[in-house]
């Protein structure tokens, strides 16, 4: 880890980027930023838990600052990974501090792009990132959403902090919400799979460390398969559904269950709680 400094981003130079909050998300996009080339010191890491910032520089070879408005001094690119009741505070706070110009991305589920507009110096510009845990592992599917004023220039920024995390797309904001509960929420009702294709092996008498083996691999090859081949998953799993084999059959019960109707009402929800998280208080 290194300590913050006070120096200013020369042209043609890697922009700084305070990232605000060391979560999971938080750590992730630091490791993102130094995993894509990002130096040490052009990533600076502030979180109201100054040991855990220190954690988080210290893991990923990067700057802590001693809070946040600290970290925004000097930043060219404000990445806000807070909880998204506590983004009003953040941005009240921070405003003061930031850089004319500094490009503000935020990672909060649910909230507008008009609550950051509302909250900083007019004319600033400002991207929504939807980005999800597979991240982690440099896998992950991110979605950014531009304010009024950001340009393709900013979104080309975002979109190269974010390549050593995985694909990133491009979509309006309006959109956000079903992104957030597709890809957002999306790993866990994956997991939720995964822990369930890995039970049934258990109960049918495979040890259960195999059963996992055995799902995991076959989520993660079915998953290739659809990105390699860009076929759609229906003409796959059309092709691997011999008539009267067991993979029809295990379908048809799969439907007599309503599991497809159970995912696409869990991704519903999951957009409609997106949607309650973005409204104001008392709305």
């Amino acid at each position: 880890m290194t300590t913050q400094g006070t120096g200013t981003t020369e042209p043609g130079a890697t922009p700084t980027v305070a990232v605000l909050g060391a979560g999971v998300m938080g750590g992730t996009l630091v490791a993102g930023l130094r995993a894509g080339g990002w130096p040490p010191a052009a990533v600076v890491v502030a979180d109201p838990d100054a040991a855990k910032a220190a954690a988080t520089a210290d893991e990923h070879g990067a700057t802590a600052a001693a809070d946040n408005r600290a970290a925004v001094t000097a930043a060219d690119v404000v990445l806000l990974a807070v909880k998204p009741g506590a983004v009003p505070a953040v941005l009240a706070d921070l405003a003061p501090a930031m850089r004319p110009g500094a490009l503000v991305v935020s990672v909060a589920a649910g909230v507008p792009l008009a609550v950051y507009e509302s909250a900083l110096p007019a004319g600033t510009p400002v991207v929504r990132v939807m980005p999800n845990t597979p991240a982690l592992v440099g896998k992950g599917a991110s979605a950014t959403a531009p304010g009024a004023a950001a340009g393709d220039e900013h979104l080309a920024l975002v979109e190269r902090m974010l390549a050593a995390t995985g694909v990133v797309v491009r979509v309006a904001e309006k959109d956000m919400d079903a992104v957030t509960a597709l890809s957002g929420s999306g790993p866990a009702y994956v997991f939720y799979v995964i822990d369930a294709l890995a039970e049934a092996g258990v109960l049918l008498g495979l040890p259960r460390d195999l059963a996992t083996t055995l799902a995991v691999a076959t989520v993660e090859g079915a998953g290739a398969m659809v990105a390699q081949t860009g076929e759609h998953p229906a003409v796959l799993r059309e092709r691997v559904s011999s008539p009267g084999g067991t993979t029809v059959a295990g379908v048809a019960a799969l439907d007599a269950h309503a599991v497809r109707a159970g995912l696409v009402a869990g991704v519903r929800a999951a957009a409609e709680r997106s949607r309650e998280l973005g409204r104001p208080a008392g709305a």
